[in-house]
Formats: C-alpha cells, sequence, structure tokens
C-alpha cells in the first residue's frame, strides 16, 4: 500500500509545483494591468532630519492566487543614479490589504516609510518594482521588466523658511579708570526646591569666579523668591531657604579662597520674597503677552477677591495660562546675589601698545585694566586682531561678559567673509558659544537672543531652541520679545515641528517674516485659502518683494490653475530675476516646466 501511494504522492507535488510556476506570469499580469502607485505626500516633503511618506498601491483583486504573492518593492535613487536606498515593500498577502470602497474589484495596500533628509538626496526618484513570489521556502520569483516611478524630488520647507537676521554689533568700549561698582547675579532653582544647581546655566561658576578675583568687597545682598503654583508656593519656608543657601554658599567660599575679604568685615543683607506678587506682575507686563492679557492678569491679581491660592488657580482658567507657565513661573524661582566692590584705579598710557605686547606674551596682562584692553580692539581694523584681544581680554578677566560678547561679534563678523560653509559654521559655533558664556554672565532676553541666532546660523538647532526659549522667558522689550518668537517659529518650522511655530507665531505679531512663514505652512497643510491671505499681507508689508508674489503662485499651481500661476510667476520673476531659476528648479511646478505658459512666464 506504501509503495502504491508513494510515487502518486509525488506525481501531485510535482504537478503542484508546476501549477503554481505557471501562474506567475499570469498572477504578474493581472496585478498590472490596473496596479496604480502614489506616495503621498507629492512631491515628498522633509520633515526635519527625515522625509516621512505614505505609499498607496491599488491593484485588481482577480490577480489573487493561493500560494502566491504580488509585492511592491520600493527604493530611492539619487546622484545621478549612482546611489539608491532599499526602503522595503509592499506585499498582497492577507492581512496586508483591503477592499476598495470606491473602486470596485480593486485591493489597497498602504505603508509609511522614511528616507534620511540630505542635500545630496535631493534630486532623487522613489521607484517601485513589481514582482512576484511564491509563498513558500526557496520559492520561485518572477519580476516585472519596467520600474514605476513613484514621486520625484523632495521639498524642503527648512530651504523656503523666512529669516531676516539681527545685525549684532560690538558694544561700546570706554577705557575707565574706576574698577569699583556692583556684581548682580541672578540663580534659578528648581521646582519646590533650594539646593543650588550645578550645571550650565545657574551662575555659580560666575560667582566663584567674582569671589576668587579677590576684590576688596563691601556689601552683599541676597534676596529669593518662589514661584506662585502650588508646587512652590506651598512651602513658606521655601524662599528662606533659599537665600540661607546662597549665604552659606558664599560665606564658605570667601572662607576658603578669597585672601583679601573675610566675612566678618563683609556685610551681608538677605531678603526673602513670600507670597508676593509684585515680581510676578512685573515679568507679566514685560512678557510678549497681548495687552489685553496681561490686563486680565493684572485685574485678577489687584482687582478680585480671595487669597494667594485662589487668585492662582484663577490664572489656571485663562486660555495663555500655558505660556505664564512656561515662561514666567520658571523665573520666579530665583534668587539674587548682588556684590559691591571696589578695586584700585589705574591710569591709562600707551593701551594699544601695550595690548598688542599682551597679547604677543610679551608684558604681564595686568599691564593694563581689563577695560582699556577691551577699549584696545577698537583701535585696530583688522578682525583678527580684535579676536586676539577679546580672547585674551575673556580669559584674563571670566566675568567679563563684554568681553566674551564682543568675541562672539568678531567671529560672527569672520564667518560672513569665510568663503566656504564649513568655515563658515565654526566660526558661528565658536560665536554662539562666546555669546552663552556673555548671557550666563549677564542674563538678558537680548544675549541669549544673541546666542541663539549665532546657533541658527552654526546649524545647532537644539541649542538654538534652547536659547531662545532663555531669552523668552527673560522677558524684555516688546519688539525684541517679537523678534524671539519670529525666529524661534523659524526654527521650529526647519526642524519639523509646524504645530509649534504656529503657536509661537502667536505672539510674534505681524510681520513680513511671519507672514511668509505661515504661508509656507499653511501651503504645506493644504490651506490655500488662508495661505493665501498671508501672502497678501507679506505683500502689502513690502509691495516690491517677489516672494509673496511667488508663494501665491505656488498656491495656484497647488490649485492647478496654470493661468494664474503664469501670471503670478512673470510678476515675481519682474521683480527679481532669481525667482526664474528657482522655479525651474521648484518641484512645485514640475508638472507645468514643459508648457508654454511656464515658459513665457520666465522670459
Amino acid at each position: 500500500m506504501n509503495y502504491f501511494l508513494q510515487p502518486v504522492t509525488r506525481g501531485l507535488l510535482a504537478a503542484t509545483l508546476l501549477l503554481s510556476a505557471c501562474a506567475l506570469p499570469r498572477v504578474l499580469k493581472q496585478a498590472e494591468a490596473g496596479r496604480t502607485v502614489a506616495a503621498r505626500p507629492t512631491p515628498l516633503l522633509a520633515s526635519g532630519d527625515a522625509v516621512p511618506f505614505e505609499v498607496t498601491a491599488r491593484v485588481p483583486a482577480n490577480h489573487l492566487h493561493k500560494g502566491v504573492a504580488y509585492e511592491l518593492l520600493l527604493r530611492y535613487r539619487y546622484e545621478h543614479g549612482l546611489r539608491e536606498d532599499t526602503l522595503g515593500r509592499l506585499t498582497f498577502t492577507s492581512g496586508n490589504y483591503v477592499y476598495d470602497d470606491e473602486h470596485k474589484g480593486q485591493l489597497v495596500a498602504t505603508q509609511k516609510f522614511s528616507i534620511p533628509n540630505t542635500p545630496g538626496r535631493n534630486p532623487g526618484e522613489l521607484l517601485a518594482h513589481g514582482q512576484v513570489r511564491e509563498l513558500k521556502k526557496n520559492g520561485k520569483v518572477l519580476r516585472s521588466t519596467d520600474d514605476i516611478l513613484v514621486a520625484r524630488g523632495i521639498a524642503d520647507p527648512a530651504r523656503l523658511v523666512t529669516r531676516e537676521d539681527t545685525t549684532l554689533t560690538l558694544l561700546p568700549e570706554h577705557a575707565n579708570n574706576t574698577m569699583s561698582g556692583t556684581r548682580v547675579l541672578p540663580f534659578y532653582f528648581d521646582e519646590d526646591k533650594w539646593f543650588i544647581r550645578g550645571y550650565l546655566g545657574t551662575n555659580v561658576q560666575a560667582l566663584e569666579d567674582l569671589i576668587d578675583a579677590n576684590q576688596h568687597t563691601k556689601q552683599v545682598l541676597i534676596i529669593a523668591g518662589h514661584s506662585p503654583d502650588s508646587t512652590d508656593a506651598h512651602n513658606r519656608a521655601l524662599a528662606s531657604k533659599r537665600v540661607r543657601m546662597l549665604l552659606y554658599y558664599y560665606k564658605q567660599r570667601v572662607k576658603t579662597f578669597s585672601y583679601l575679604n573675610k566675612n566678618e568685615n563683609i556685610h551681608y543683607d538677605t531678603l526673602a520674597y513670600v507670597r508676593k506678587w509684585d515680581t510676578f506682575l512685573s515679568k507679566v507686563t514685560s512678557s510678549a503677552l497681548k495687552p489685553d492679557q496681561i490686563d486680565s492678569v493684572v485685574s485678577i491679581i489687584n482687582d478680585t477677591r480671595g487669597t494667594f491660592e485662589q487668585k492662582e488657580k484663577a490664572l489656571h482658567k485663562l486660555s495663555y495660562f500655558d505660556y505664564i507657565e512656561d515662561y514666567i513661573y520658571p523665573v520666579l524661582r530665583f534668587g539674587t546675589v548682588a556684590v559691591t566692590y571696589t578695586a584700585p584705579k589705574r591710569y591709562d598710557s600707551e593701551v594699544y601698545l601695550l595690548s598688542k605686547k599682551i597679547v604677543e606674551k610679551q608684558v604681564e596682562a595686568d599691564a593694563l585694566t581689563p577695560e582699556e584692553l577691551r577699549y584696545s580692539a577698537t583701535l585696530t581694523p583688522l578682525l583678527a586682531e580684535k579676536q586676539r584681544i577679546y580672547e585674551v581680554a575673556a580669559a584674563n578677566n571670566p566675568n567679563s561678559w563684554e568681553a566674551f560678547h564682543n568675541l562672539g561679534v568678531v567671529l560672527l563678523q569672520r564667518g560672513e567673509k569665510e568663503p566656504t560653509a564649513k568655515t563658515q559654521k565654526a566660526y558661528y559655533h565658536r560665536a554662539a558659544v562666546n555669546f552663552t558664556l556673555a548671557a550666563h554672565r549677564n542674563p538678558t532676553a537680548e544675549f541669549f537672543y544673541h546666542a541663539a541666532t549665532a546657533y541658527h546660523r552654526a546649524g545647532d538647532r537644539l541649542e538654538a531652541l534652547q536659547n531662545y526659549d532663555y531669552a523668552i522667558k527673560l522677558g524684555g522689550p516688546r519688539p525684541l520679545l517679537r523678534k524671539i518668537f519670529s525666529d524661534r517659529a523659524a526654527l521650529e518650522i526647519e526642524v519639523g515641528q509646524p504645530d509649534e511655530a504656529l503657536r509661537n507665531l502667536q505672539y510674534a505679531g505681524p510681520s513680513y517674516q511671519n507672514a511668509l512663514n505661515k504661508g509656507l505652512i499653511l501651503v504645506g497643510r493644504e490651506g490655500y485659502d488662508l495661505a493665501l491671505e498671508q501672502y497678501r499681507l507679506a505683500q502689502a508689508l513690502r509691495p516690491t518683494a517677489a516672494a509673496p508674489v511667488y508663494g501665491m503662485a505656488v498656491v495656484a499651481a497647488r490649485q492647478k490653475n496654470e493661468a494664474e500661476m503664469g501670471q503670478l510667476l512673470k510678476q515675481a520673476v519682474n521683480l527679481d530675476r532669481s525667482y526664474a531659476q528657482r522655479a525651474v528648479e521648484d518641484l512645485e511646478f514640475q508638472d507645468y516646466a514643459q508648457g508654454k505658459v511656464f515658459r513665457e512666464a520666465l522670459k
């Protein structure tokens, strides 16, 4: 009986294999007869450092065959076809497709992919290649003869963001005989904590440098407070604990490292702000909140009856409480150390020549006062010489925020004159580091904004975002805060955070830059009518600029209005001839590039 079944079984198996193999060409032909493949978005759209997209394929349902599957292999080819990334595949097997409700007899498979966003990958092509495969180990594969072009190139909003740089200038330098003064150093504490933070941004190093400089100290004033939120404010002793911690730290440092000053000869004053709204209101009035929003906050605090806790809870009901919580509460967990000191007077003598000798290490650095050394940088037109002077000034006097700031400006100016992007970025990064050092020694919104600007230019996006955040939290003049919010929003578009960008643009106010950037976001979200409103606003603010008109042309192209697109493109090119080449390379116009309307518009 076994001998009889064995050849029969072998015959059935051979017949099955033959049937399966014969089915491959037929399945491939049936699948590709009505197959469509599309990517969304088209063109592919970069989001920060990645290009996420979704591929949807439709094939006829009649191609399905037991033991055989049709699939599409996806790859991205770039650098003139010399390189390609293998992305994956869409396979029409059970569980990987659904029946299409809109197209009877069609199967739909969808899958998400992502490729890195690098300059070398644009231009490029997203390609698909069909094949059928036997669903068994070492099964046969039959591939189609042609590639399918799914999408061409990558659109990168980061390259289209508008950011009008603020010109950073050198601080004025003056040689001054008098070196006495008062140094104010702010500290910030974690929520419900009174321990001094030892990491960057706390001014611990600046305080230690001031004490270690051994300048004759007359008086030290230490103040601390807390934020109104329940975590901080419930501890009535918290502000006093913060004062005592700063006082203890200062006295211990003097005792250990100062040979000129003694604690018993220094007059110490302390003050703890407990459950007072004065500091909170001062921060609110110098914030980027709108005037009516500020009035609402002031009204709750000054005019509403209730306890401290009730007023704080009332703030939670405001629609913009997230701004208060993110940008105002953190800086109310503060401590301030103000040191009044005197230093011996010194008279000027051959400042420039002495500074050159100090830089060349021919004389000791104390041949000039810090002010005189910095002042000597204004006496030479050479950026390299200015840089060396400010480097020596910063190294010899680490408390000199002026030296660090002006060194940052000089490095920015040197970077702007460099012909290569790599060298430029190196200068910009060094400038940003020095702006950061200056800002932590003299913490103002303006100085942290300068650091953010330099990091932004250097392409260090995370550091730039952090410094924009510091600047906003410190508060300042409304025009400055609006510019900070504008530039931060521009950066958020570049890193693929359009939702955050729109949120921050609410506080940035109307401007040419903001209108263009908001229009860019809205085009990406297919909100074409709202985008046109923004481009018209930008055009009204700057009637001779080509960028708003070009943005309207992109909207017209998206809406398939070729005639309107042609008129707007022609207007943009007449305003600025460089937009002709930009339009030729722009993927938004790839469907019209060979048409008469497009060619006429660029003449």
